[in-house]
């Protein structure tokens, strides 16, 4: 027999025999594992059905059977099967879930949650807990948050201790703010007012002002006002306008976008218009306006606004070819819809930076179709390249096989 054929013959007998047992054992066994799994999986969910519908005893007997399991959703188990007692004021026994889960299972991604449950069950079992004598940064928070709002007046010089310190950190510093912030005591607002003017921390200024406008009562929003007033950074200021913008006081930020005198903080007015919505109030500055600057961000502002209409009005109307194909290039950011009336400018307009323009906004909405057939009706050679140039790069199928067809030629 041929040498090379013995051999052959040898790995073939070899492949049909050891391997095939291997693998027949490895599924054994990865079948026993999967149905394991498979089991715990669907205990686990049916737990989690219980306690989204809060059927907190079957919760609590789902979840048991799942951590005898000891698979891979047993910490979970635990941490759910404290929550759920907790539910059922059997606190006790949640407590003792908790240990479980802290000798257990030290590492696991719920030990966290797990000390909060257990800061929250011993606050509601009448335990004094004191924030000061809490290490962690997380649940010192929750314990002065819960604080805050059982008695004030004791929780206020722990805040207060924290945004002043030069010790804590910056994210601890900001989540005493979030808290003050919440908080109708007249010392709180005092407070939150002198860091948001500058008088207290200027590294925390900002984060005041952004604060304040998440939480925009109409006290803290006469305070933002009084804060861009006197304010002398443009960063202050600028915060002070996001606050206004997440407030949602749009008058306040258009009087910033109509007489601002600082010209970096009016484009920003006008642009967070944009993201406020507010269509006419940007329309009308552009009638009236005589900043090509401003007329341009108002053009990026209507984009952002999704004020398509507006912008193809602009599109046909401005006199100012600059202005016009900015404006064409923000009505192609829109989406396709805008195509029609962008072929319609393509083919009217004899301004080649125009045409540009709406090559430009064909191509930033993905349009390989309208620019295929512009470039078939398309003579002028330079006009021509640019289009295929920008389908070289789409990847679409249409430009691929148009692509393939200018080859053929």
């Amino acid at each position: 027999m041929d040498i090379r054929k013995a051999i052959a013959a040898l790995l073939v007998a070899l492949t049909l025999t050891t391997p095939v047992l291997a693998a027949t054992e490895y599924t054994d066994a990865n079948d026993k594992n999967e149905k394991v799994g498979s089991k715990e999986a669907e205990l686990y969910q049916r737990a989690v059905s219980a306690i989204d519908s809060e059927e907190w005893d079957r919760a609590v007997r789902d979840f048991a059977k799942v951590v005898e399991m000891k698979g891979s959703r047993a910490d979970d188990a635990l941490y759910w099967t404290a929550y759920a007692l907790n539910r059922l004021g059997r606190n006790g026994e949640a407590k003792q879930a908790i240990s479980t889960l802290r000798k257990a299972y030290p590492d696991s991604r719920w030990i966290d949650d797990a000390e909060a449950l257990d800061l929250e069950i011993r606050e509601a079992r009448g335990e004094r807990v004191k924030p000061e004598e809490i290490g962690d940064e997380d649940l010192k928070m929750i314990a002065i948050n819960t604080l805050m709002h059982t008695d004030p007046e004791k929780a206020y010089p722990l805040l207060e201790k924290i945004v002043r310190s030069n010790t804590a950190t910056r994210k601890m510093k900001e989540r005493a703010l979030f808290v003050l912030t919440q908080s109708s005591s007249a010392r709180a607002q005092t407070l939150i007012a002198d860091i948001a003017r500058g008088n207290n921390n200027p590294q925390l200024q900002e984060e005041a002002v952004k604060y304040l406008g998440i939480n925009g009562t109409a006290r803290n929003l006469q305070l933002l006002s009084e804060v861009y007033t006197s304010a002398t950074s443009v960063n202050v200021k600028k915060s002070v306008l996001q606050a206004f913008m997440i407030a949602g006081e749009q008058s306040r930020v258009l009087a910033a976008a109509k007489g601002e005198k600082n010209e970096d903080l009016r484009m920003d007015a006008i642009q967070l218009l944009g993201v406020m919505g507010a269509r006419a109030d940007l329309a009308s500055m552009y009638a009236t306006e005589t900043s090509r600057d401003a007329k341009e961000k108002i053009l990026q502002g209507l984009f952002i606004a999704g004020d398509a209409q507006r912008l193809g009005e602009l599109a046909k109307s401005e006199k100012d070819s600059e202005l016009r194909a900015v404006a064409i290039r923000n009505l192609g950011l829109t989406g396709s819809g805008s195509a029609p009336l962008l072929l319609q400018l393509y083919a009217s307009e004899k301004d080649r930076e125009i045409k540009e323009a709406v090559i430009e906004g064909l191509f930033v909405q993905g349009n390989a179709r309208a620019l295929i057939d512009l470039s078939k009706k398309e003579t002028d050679r330079q006009l021509k390249r640019e289009i295929i140039e920008k389908l070289s790069v789409m990847g679409s199928d249409e430009a691929v096989k148009y692509m393939l067809e200018i080859l053929d030629e």
